[in-house]
């Protein structure tokens, strides 16, 4: 399992996580060639395969089938990005929990509290607040 994350004013900003057998990495870096906010680390012990951007795109030119594969997994990617913009403009603390639990259900057990909560944008106070209430 990993995270996808930035650092703002020395603090992490958890964007998403990844379980098994699923993609991670920053679809701008990987679009454009270069550097970007984003980085990405295991929480678990992990196995990666790690593919350079050339032999990637060899792959999505031979194989049509891992062309139609990337779309689909950037576009998952992309809906859910925008259900989290929805979610931090127009939810509450309580609804964004809910949210990331239905979002992550078989690995939100696993993820560290402190990583939810930068996940939810919300303290870590509130976070067990809201879990106490269940």
């Amino acid at each position: 399992m990993s995270r996808t994350y930035f650092l703002k004013d020395g603090k992490e900003v958890i964007e998403y996580f990844s379980a098994k057998n699923n993609w991670a990495n920053s679809p701008r870096s990987w679009r454009t060639g270069k550097p970007d906010i984003y980085f990405v680390d295991a929480i678990e012990d992990t196995k990666a395969l790690c593919l350079d951007v050339q032999d990637m795109i060899f792959l999505f030119n031979t194989f049509p089938e891992l062309d139609r594969y990337g779309r689909l997994s950037m576009t998952t990617l992309l809906d859910h990005l925008i259900e989290r913009i929805t979610s931090f403009r127009f939810t509450s603390a309580e609804e964004k929990y809910i949210h990331f639990k239905e979002t992550y259900p078989n690995i939100h057990h696993r993820i560290p509290l402190g990583m939810v909560a930068s996940y939810l944008g919300i303290s870590q106070e509130t976070l067990s607040r809201i879990r106490h209430k269940k």
